[in-house]
């Protein structure tokens, strides 16, 4: 039977264009906000036989106020962004335009001193193919935006430079299935049924 692994989007702690690298600052109120209207729909993710999250702050609080207890998994951490840590993407191109420009062209790239995209892709994919089938058909992992976007353009095979195409957004949902090696972007939606007359 294939695992069917399903991310939900952390909540938010600032507004976008406040987003920061590796950002370790708590939910902010809008952000318990958005977890409170949207527990009816997410609750039902904690009957997963497996619950993760991400250890950022804002991870951990998702999960624990959507029910989910989750457990904390170091794989599914941010990508590690050197000394760019903490900065917006406004604040790392006003220091430092050049080595932004090469990161954002170059996945192997890594002149913030921290990890490249392609190192994070493959971090997060390896956590994606370790989840031992025995263990559950069912996982759910509360993680930051930018490891959903990792985790799908792994299970996708897609190039590296398709992350920066990916909106995640706060809350939402995405759900992978298959086994190490073979995933399927799986999209669960209401079917339109006809109706007879």
């Amino acid at each position: 039977m294939p695992l069917r692994v399903t991310f939900v989007a952390a909540a938010r702690s600032a507004p976008l264009l406040a987003e920061r690298f590796e950002d370790d600052r708590p939910l902010d109120q809008a952000g318990w906000e958005e977890v409170q209207r949207s527990a009816g729909e997410l609750l039902p993710l904690a009957a997963a036989e497996l619950r993760y999250c991400s250890p950022t702050p804002r991870s951990r609080a998702t999960g624990d106020a959507l029910g989910y207890g989750p457990l904390v998994q170091p794989a599914l951490r941010d990508c590690d962004m050197g000394r760019w840590r903490g900065l917006t993407l406004g604040e790392a191109m006003a220091r430092e335009p050049d080595a932004v420009d090469a990161w954002l062209a170059d996945p192997r790239a890594t002149p913030h001193g921290g990890e490249s995209l392609l190192a994070f892709v493959s971090r997060i994919g390896g956590w994606l193919d370790t989840r031992p089938a025995e263990d559950g058909g069912r996982i759910v992992a509360v993680a930051e935006p930018a490891v959903v976007r990792a985790a799908l353009v792994y299970a996708l095979k897609a190039p590296p430079a398709t992350y920066w195409n990916i909106d995640v957004r706060p809350l939402s949902t995405t759900t992978v299935t298959g086994r190490a090696g073979r995933w399927n972007l799986r999209f669960d939606g209401v079917c339109a049924q006809s109706s007879r007359t």
